[in-house]
């Protein structure tokens, strides 16, 4: 599959770089929509995604977040090629002043087998919900193959947090 993708590092809870590039990605997610509207092409903007990791994952955890790297990821329809993402991308720079705008990328992106689970709740309390998630995976003959990867259902602008859906997701190989 296609997505916008933008890169970063460091806490998103207190890294501007987190809401420029968040910005960015949505900025250039509806220029797209609005742009390929007039050719008969209408689409909903799906929900942001994020790939969460760092260089040594046995140290990844919630108590580090200051140096976790990360790719922020809107999924694309078929139709958006290269050109009309750099048509888009042309468009948006004319309208806003976003730095961030010169660092989202269309990319394909191909995870392949993956455990995941719905998780209901604050973004800062998934740590149990990714904790059962990896020991089922290790009961199941699996080792973690690939970045985290986390779906938002819900605008935490919007939404209380105690209601928020968040996909996790976790690519994975069999064991030996």
């Amino acid at each position: 599959m296609n997505y916008l993708m933008i890169d970063g590092h460091g806490d998103p809870n207190t890294a501007p770089e987190f809401q420029e590039n968040t910005e960015a990605l949505y900025t250039l997610a509806y220029t797209i929509k609005f742009a390929l509207k007039p050719a008969g092409v209408d689409f909903v903007v799906p929900p942001s995604e994020g790939l969460w990791w760092m260089e040594d994952m046995s140290e990844f955890s919630l108590a580090v977040k200051e140096r976790w790297d990360w790719t922020l990821m809107m999924m694309q329809p078929d139709v958006v090629t290269t050109e009309v993402f750099a048509g888009a991308l042309q468009q948006a720079l004319r309208k806003k002043a976003l730095p961030a705008l010169h660092k989202v990328r269309l990319e394909a992106y191909a995870e392949g087998l993956s455990v995941q689970i719905m998780y209901y709740g604050a973004y800062a309390a998934e740590g149990p919900t990714i904790a059962r998630m990896h020991a089922y995976i290790r009961d199941e003959g699996f080792l973690p193959n690939g970045k985290h990867h986390e779906i938002y259902l819900g605008d935490p602008r919007r939404t209380p947090p105690e209601k928020l859906k968040t996909v996790i997701r976790q690519p994975v190989r069999k064991a030996g």
